[in-house]
């Protein structure tokens, strides 16, 4: 049998590296978000190719359902293509869907805090509470105001990921991350 060492070395490793990356965001906020919006556009034109290529292989073989995966790829390869040759664009549209992020991952974290109590402890059930609600709040107002979204998700980005991060770190030295 494995023996645990009750350290969570992966939640440890996670929480500073993402400590660094909000760091290294909250300095560069323009940068760092027209990386993400390069990012996406070469992981859209990749996916896409795989899904022509999916569509290549199978088409002969299953009617309809693989014309989907030919479509879907088509207009994977076209935004990623927009994305990387208009950053700009998909830096809009990435601060209109941030909160919507932002909204979704909060309430899943939520919704978890019975079993985090639980297994955790209250110092840790009340550091996820008090952080997920910053980022309900901070979602709402960027979905209120797209402007405030646009010219602060840079740095709204920057101290969630800091948050984050010292949120891993907590688990990591709670023992609720053992086993990883």
């Amino acid at each position: 049998m494995k023996r645990r060492s009750g350290y969570g070395w992966l939640e440890l490793i996670i929480g500073i590296l993402l400590i660094l990356l909000g760091i290294f965001t909250f300095i560069r906020p323009t940068e760092t978000l027209t990386g993400v919006v390069i990012i996406y556009g070469i992981i859209a034109v990749l996916t896409g190719i795989a899904d022509i290529v999916f569509y290549i292989k199978i088409d002969r073989h299953m009617g309809f359902v693989p014309t989907i995966s030919l479509i879907s790829g088509l207009l994977s390869v076209m935004a990623g293509v927009m994305l990387l040759a208009y950053p700009a664009a998909g830096t809009w549209v990435l601060s209109l869907l941030f909160p919507i992020w932002f909204i979704a991952h909060c309430i899943s974290r939520l919704s978890h805090l019975n079993i985090i109590r639980m297994t955790a402890g209250n110092f840790y059930y009340g550091f996820t509470l008090i952080v997920n609600i910053i980022g309900l709040v901070l979602g709402v107002i960027m979905i209120l105001n797209p402007i405030i979204s646009i010219i602060s998700v840079g740095y709204i980005i920057g101290a969630y990921l800091i948050l984050l991060g010292i949120e891993s770190v907590v688990v990591a030295l709670s023992n609720f991350g053992s086993g990883w």
